[in-house]
């Protein structure tokens, strides 16, 4: 498995975030038009949260309140667990399954720097696997027995 350096690199567009102060209308605005599930919050260049579509729909939509005008810092999951570049993804992965997170920000000296899905563990895995069995039919056809 890659490192979360590498998942990173694999990922197009910017860092996706809102204010805790923000209204929870503007991070359902920018997940809506980035096609993403999940926002960070970052006030002065510090991570302090993040709000997926799931905490909005539960915290917001479920108990009636007007996304208009329930601030972000409301909803939010503050002070989430963080990766490091240079940590594998298998670990993020287990993390992810074992926490039932689907997001990971990815903290660079206390920057944030990018966020890992489950999707991305998921496509990294899948190159993995291709480059396993590229291998595999290399040596079966040229390198292997009888080759």
């Amino acid at each position: 498995m890659q490192t979360v350096k590498s998942a990173l690199a694999q990922k197009s567009g910017a860092l996706i975030s809102v204010r805790s102060s923000d209204k929870v209308v503007e991070a359902l605005l920018r997940m809506r038009d980035n096609r993403v599930r999940s926002v960070l919050v970052i006030d002065d260049d510090k991570l302090v949260g993040i709000v997926t579509q799931g905490d909005c729909a539960i915290k917001v939509l479920l108990p009636g309140l007007d996304a208009k005008q329930t601030l972000v810092s409301q909803v939010m999951t503050a002070n989430p667990v963080t990766v490091k570049p240079a940590d594998g993804l298998e670990g993020c992965m287990a993390m992810m399954a074992s926490r039932g997170f689907r997001h990971l920000p990815v903290l660079d000296g206390g920057k944030v720097v990018g966020v890992i899905s489950i999707g991305d563990v998921v496509k990294d895995t899948i190159r993995e696997l291709e480059r396993n069995v590229g291998d595999l039919m290399g040596y079966i056809m040229h390198d292997g027995p009888g080759g």
